[in-house]
Parts: C-alpha cells; structure tokens; sequence
C-alpha cells in the first residue's frame, strides 16, 4: 500500500506540482529557477555571438558568493571532453573511430564474445551494448581508476549486439578514457589540461578520478530537500572520463565558443569538430559527448546540447547550430537544469519558455507525511505491545501470525521500497537512495527500524505473557 500511494504521489507531483511562469529576462528566469527548486548557487550564461550575458545568483557551499569563477563539478557534460580527447588522438592518426576497442586497449576483455566488435566510436555513442543489467555501475566502494574499470568488465556480458541499439552507460566512457591514457601514454587528467584545457584558457579547469574526490578551490554541493538546502559531500562513484571534470562559467564559456568553432580553431579539425555533434547510427539522437535535443517538448531536435547530474551538482549547455546562441547552467544541487538553459536561450531567440515546476516538490511533502504517519503508528505499536499480547493471550484463537502480519509487510516493504525505481533489488541501490532520494531513504528506514522493533516487542510481550499466566486450577475431587 505505501508503495501504491509513493507512486501515486510521483504522478500527482507531475500533474499539481508547483509552477513558476517565465518572465523576459535571463536574470529574471535564473531568479524563478531558484525559487521553484530551491538552488543555493547558479552561474548561468547566454552567448550570442561575441556577446556574453552572466548571471550568478546565491553561495556555493563555503557560504561565499556564487562568481563566474566559482568552482562547480559539471558531472555528464564532462563526457564532451573525453570525446574531444578521443578526436585529438584521431586527428593525430593515433586511433580511429571505427576502430575495435581491443586494438587500442589490448587489455579490454568480458565475457561474451560480442567484446571483440565494439568499436570506439559505439563507446562515444551508447551503442556499444554495454548496460547496466549486466554491468552495475553503482558498486560501492567503486573502482578508483579507469584501469580498475576496465579490468572489472572481465567477467560481464554485453547486453545487445554492439551497434544495434543506444543505451546511455557511464562506462563507456570510462573505458574511452582508459583508451586515451593508453595510446598517449599520460594520465587522462594531465592529458586533458595538457591537450585540451590550458591551449583553451580554461585555467580554473580540472579532473577527478572519483565523483567524490576533492579539489583546490571547490566547496561541497547541496542536498536540497522541501525547500532546505544542507552542504552535503557528493555520492562516491566513478567518474573518471565520464563526469569528473571540475569547472568554471567563465571556462565553460570557452568550451562552448571552442564547440562553436569561435575558439582554438586550430586544437581539432573542422570535419572532426562537426563529427563530434553528428548523431550517430542507432543511438537515438546522441552524438560523440553531445546530444541533439529539441528547445521544446514535443519539437524536432534543433540544437544541440548535454547535462549533467551527480546528487549534489546539476548542470546543463547547449547551442543553436542555425543561430550561434548558447546558454550554460552550472548548480550546486539537483534540479532541471536544462529546463532553465532551453529558457534562457528561447527567451534570446523570441521563442516561447517552458514553465518550471518541481515533482519533488509534492513528492517529498507525501514522503514526509508517510513517514511522520508510519512513526506514530508504530510507535504507538511499540508503546502498546504489552497491552496487544495481553488481549492475544486472552483470545480463545490468538491467530499470532495473522495479527503479526502486517507488521512483517511493513518491514519487507520498507526493504524493497526502492526497487521500482532501480528495476532490482540490491543493498548497495539504498546508498544511492539516500542521496538521491533522502526521505524515501528516511521512510524505509522508519518501516524496517522501528516495524522490526515494534514486531520483536509484541513477540517478547506475548511470551512473557505467556509465563505469567497463573497455572490453571485442577477442580477438587468428590473423595478428596
């Protein structure tokens, strides 16, 4: 029935949750953006031809003022540069896209046969039949380095024959960043500030192996919950080649400019740049890092764009091939952030904005009521224990185990809560949970924690109950 009533709520919030109208301004937008989801920190920009528009809004996680070189991780948007890294070393005559990733990487190994196919390209697409079905990316502790990533692949399976179908798979890019470390011989953070970010000027750019690890200069990220903005530290995982890349609204300006072909035109070929933003066969739209995307829902794909999302950091850039406008979004906390980029670049274009609304809005105020209500049931559960197994022990039929049932349902439903959103069950997917989700994680908690103790105290009132009861009394014999 909880579950029932949570995925009922997900729907309500789709269709209630609270709305903020665009207005005519980006500054305005960013202000409306905050508001509707609660963001400490934004650092958003519109470039529209040699002009660029800022806008920072809110404190980064030390409480300072958000600037244009205010550190943020950037999470998928990283994947970008990998790709570019990748096209450096292809322009260079070092690797080729279509060729068989155990040409390059001769340590690449799984178990299915259909290994030997993929391609590098199929790697910067999501086609390689990599998945998470087959290959968990949310292990804990994960792998500290994209050698460790690739040698864990030993003994997966693919999911679909390389080249048949997209599915959007982190590792891919892990193993592409693998690829880079081998065929130029240096470490893929040196590589990219050596090869990448320093020829761009992007001085207050740099990487890290895991989603977690710290950085010179970058304050901890947001866990935003109803409003309350806490400065969390961001989820262990692995980020390295697909989302560890460190950033600045200032540097981010000169990625896109460089993605425009206004910057550093001579870091990458004309022929290999457009590569990089040509969708690609059978991945749905995603090109090489980068994705076409409509400016709207339900229009044809006409710029093109890529997000990113870690549990404490959120992010978005995109840009209008036919116009030349761009707009970047970089957050310290979860959200839609490319909702408001699509604003900021329809508002310069005269084109109609989408309205923001927040799901997790209503979401987490059920969730917090369910479990508000779930305590106090249980509570009193526990607190009346004695008086329930007095009542069971004084019963003609006890019916113990259908009276204790219910508690056993909440337990179990507290466990596997998670799992609809996952597709399966598994410990390590509530660490996750707790830092997507924190008041689902909280209300399985309450159901597991105090259901286990509510149903232990019943079993231990009911026995002792039980020993307590006088012997019962043996009627008296006529010759006695």
């Amino acid at each position: 029935m909880t579950a029932v009533i949570v995925l009922g709520g997900v729907l309500a919030a789709v269709l209630l949750g609270w709305a903020a109208p665009a207005h005519a301004t980006g500054g305005r937008l960013v202000d409306d953006y905050r508001s509707v989801y609660g963001t400490p920190g934004v650092a958003a920009a519109v470039i529209d031809g040699s002009a660029v528009e800022t806008i920072t809004r809110g404190r980064d996680g030390d409480g300072n003022a958000v600037t244009a070189r205010t550190r943020f991780r950037i999470g998928s948007m990283s994947k970008s540069m990998t790709a570019t890294a990748i096209m450096l070393l292809a322009d260079r005559g070092r690797v080729s896209l279509d060729d068989p990733v155990v040409k390059v990487l001769p340590d690449f190994r799984m178990a299915d046969p259909r290994f030997t196919r993929i391609t590098v390209r199929q790697l910067l697409s999501h086609t390689s039949g990599l998945s998470n079905d087959t290959n968990n990316e949310y292990v804990f502790p994960p792998p500290r380095s994209a050698r460790e990533i690739v040698a864990r692949l030993a003994d997966k399976t693919l999911a679909a024959d390389p080249g048949t179908r997209s599915e959007y798979h982190n590792t891919n890019y892990s193993i592409a960043a693998r690829i880079v470390e081998v065929v130029s011989g240096k470490p893929f953070g040196a590589f990219l500030r050596a090869e990448l970010f320093t020829p761009l000027g992007m001085t207050g750019t740099d990487s890290t192996l895991g989603c977690s690890d710290g950085a010179e200069g970058l304050p901890a990220g947001y866990e935003v919950v109803l409003g309350v903005a806490v400065a969390a530290p961001e989820m262990p995982g692995m980020c390295v080649g697909n989302g560890g890349v460190i950033s600045t609204l200032d540097d981010m300006v000169r990625w896109v400019r460089f993605n425009q072909g206004g910057l550093g035109s001579g870091l990458l070929s004309a022929d290999s740049l457009a590569e990089l933003h040509t969708a690609q066969p059978k991945a749905g739209g995603y090109a090489l890092g980068w994705r076409a995307r409509p400016i709207a829902a339900g229009a044809e794909p006409s710029v093109i764009g890529h997000g990113g999302t870690l549990a404490t950091w959120t992010g978005d850039m995109l840009f209008s091939p036919a116009t030349g406008v761009a707009a970047l979004v970089l957050t310290n906390s979860v959200g839609d952030p490319g909702l408001l980029s699509a604003n900021l670049l329809a508002e310069r274009i005269k084109a109609p904005a989408t309205p923001m609304t927040n799901p997790l809005t209503m979401v987490n105020a059920i969730l917090l009521g369910l479990t508000v209500v779930m305590t106090a049931l249980l509570v009193t559960a526990i607190v009346r224990a004695r008086r329930w197994a007095a009542r069971r022990r004084a019963a003609r039929r006890p019916m113990l185990v259908l009276r204790l049932a219910p508690l056993a349902l909440v337990i179990v439903v507290g466990a596997v809560l998670p799992t609809p959103i996952w597709g399966a069950f598994d410990l390590q997917y509530w660490i996750v949970t707790a830092w997507l989700l924190p008041l689902l994680a909280l209300l399985c908690l309450t159901s597991c924690v105090l259901g286990a103790v509510a149903l232990g105290r019943r079993l231990w009132c009911f026995r002792r109950a039980g020993q307590a009861a006088p012997a019962p009394v043996r009627p008296a014999m006529a010759d006695d």
